[in-house]
């Protein structure tokens, strides 16, 4: 006959649990490994398809592209969709930009690495976390709050702390920040508002989409010699509200 004693059995049924539990996390573990492999073999297939195949060829920009997780910056039913090769809705009338159009006018501001970037239309935050990657400071402003809002929420769940988000109307840029070594708009006036050359420092760029229903990137360089200006491709961006209207 053969006897156990009572804590031997509590020890073999804490082993089996112990045990048991190890599997549910080796297991919970590997779903969570599956799925960051996932989005990151998406974000890959995505800055090889759709951004470096197109001609986008600086490192800086690419690896930044390929770190930001853009599916955080898009509403849940859309996260799916986060790495196709379109604009996605994101509430208020707005759109979170192609991520060719994203990774084309990062390019365009030819960013070394160590600027201050002013951007106008702050949106998902997608635009102004790439940049967050790449360059010391951002200030982004967004006119819709609720978008500021949650935008400022995702930096700061995703730990991107060089990042200042405001709430209010971009046409008069943000004074307290400037100058900027490179401001970036994404949202198209159908004219250059003048604050934002005004804010611009010297040698510095500013890339922005302008036109009514037909708009073209226009690249502004500010020199000794005054602003020189340069125009880009064809793209099509939600218009500038607020004060861009008025004028």
């Amino acid at each position: 006959m053969i006897s156990y004693s009572i804590s031997a059995i509590v020890a073999v049924f804490m082993l089996l649990t112990t045990a048991c539990r190890g599997d549910e996390q080796s297991n919970m573990e590997k779903d969570t490994s599956q799925s960051k492999n996932e989005y990151s073999l998406e974000r890959r297939h995505m800055v090889e398809r759709q951004i470096a195949s197109r001609g986008i060829k600086d490192s800086l920009v690419l690896e930044a592209m390929n770190t930001v997780p853009r599916h955080r910056f898009v509403p849940p039913h859309l996260v799916g969709q986060a790495y196709d090769d379109n604009p996605l809705p994101i509430g208020h009338g707005q759109t979170i930009s192609q991520p060719y159009i994203v990774a084309q006018m990062t390019d365009l501001l030819r960013l070394s690495g160590h600027e201050r970037v002013l951007e106008i239309g702050t949106g998902s935050g997608y635009q102004a976390a790439v940049l967050s990657r790449i360059v010391d400071s951002v200030y982004t402003i967004e006119i819709v709050c609720p978008l500021a809002e949650r935008a400022d929420s995702t930096f700061k769940e995703l730990g991107y702390d060089n990042l200042k988000v405001i709430c209010g109307d971009g046409y008069q840029g943000y004074e307290k920040g400037a100058p900027y070594d490179r401001i970036i708009v994404t949202a198209a006036p159908d004219h250059v508002p003048q604050p934002l050359l005004d804010q611009l420092a010297m040698g510095g760029f500013m890339v922005i989409p302008v036109g009514d229903k037909l708009q073209f990137l226009k690249i502004y360089e500010k020199t000794e010699d005054g602003i020189k200006e340069t125009t880009d491709i064809a793209v099509r961006f939600v218009p500038m509200t607020g004060e861009a209207e008025d004028q």
